[in-house]
């Protein structure tokens, strides 16, 4: 797909570290699948890993978890 930030290349697959911050919680995936732009750098997660990502860091808060650092794992 063409980057919508830069608009000047096509993304590529490859690996992206992804932070999510709500409240008192940060929760840190390292190693999770994304098209990234070899132009620009953006980082594009396609919907099923984002909503698997949002879920997991629900879980998480819910524990009473502040900080996690995580590898994605490919279910």
């Amino acid at each position: 797909m063409k980057c919508v930030v830069c608009k000047q290349a096509d993304t590529r697959p490859g690996t992206a570290t992804v932070t999510m911050e709500r409240g008192g919680l940060t929760v840190v995936y390292k190693g999770v699948p994304a098209q990234i732009c070899p132009n620009c750098g953006e980082e594009y997660v396609d919907s099923a890993v984002a909503d698997r990502l949002l879920k997991e860091a629900d879980e998480t808060a819910r524990n009473g978890t502040q900080v996690e650092v995580r590898q994605f794992v490919a279910a």
